[in-house]
């Protein structure tokens, strides 16, 4: 059985989905830091974790007007993610900024026990924010005309 997918997306491809991994990654890594900094206590690993999330929210920012300038284009329309995908994402990076300013504290309190909660948290959303684009994908893919 063949996909079909309509002749503009075909060969559209959306300009978000350059930047949206670069806060999973990001905000991932910031998550393995702070399980370091808890087991270990080096502050290295507390300076880690404020870069990764920095420039997490940086490409996140990046992601969301990528994202408002595929919704935009015509021949991107069809790929982009659903309501509830984009209310997910927004949600991971509201988290991520709760996180950021979480991690703006001093020292071992910083991170433990509530900047490494959030950190989860963060990461637990962006498995559902996955879930939701993948599954709304799937069910594109599969749809015939």
């Amino acid at each position: 059985m063949a996909i079909h997918s309509p002749p503009a997306a075909r060969n559209a491809y959306p300009l978000s989905a350059l930047f949206v991994p670069f806060p999973f990654v990001c905000f991932t890594l910031t998550l393995i830091t702070d399980i370091l900094y808890w087991r270990t206590s080096h502050l290295m690993w507390s300076n880690f974790s404020d870069w990764l999330l920095f420039f997490g929210l940086i490409f996140g920012a990046f992601s969301v007007i990528a994202g408002l300038i595929d919704l935009a284009r015509p021949a991107t329309r069809a790929l982009r993610p659903g309501w509830l995908a984009v209310v997910a994402y927004v949600a991971v990076l509201v988290l991520a900024i709760i996180n950021s300013f979480i991690h703006a504290g001093d020292g071992w309190t910083a991170i433990v026990p509530y900047g490494l909660t959030a950190s989860a948290v963060t990461v637990i959303a962006m498995i559902a924010c996955v879930y939701l684009t993948a599954e709304q994908r799937s069910a594109d893919a599969w749809r015939t005309p």
